[in-house]
């Protein structure tokens, strides 16, 4: 369904989607693809995850 969706969406919207490893179908419709590395989070530092933050 969302296949379907992103190929026949209206060409003047915008689709903004997050998440970790996207199908090839996605990457092949997208036009930008992006990856996010960590170089500082608080869990290194022993803090736990907050509800509705991180988990």
């Amino acid at each position: 369904a969302l296949i379907e969706f992103l190929k026949n969406k209206p060409q003047e919207l915008e689709v903004v989607m997050t998440g970790r490893n996207p199908a090839p179908e996605l990457v092949e419709l997208a036009d930008y693809v992006s990856e996010v590395c960590m170089r500082k989070h608080p869990f290194k530092r022993g803090i736990p995850a907050r509800v509705g933050i991180e988990k």
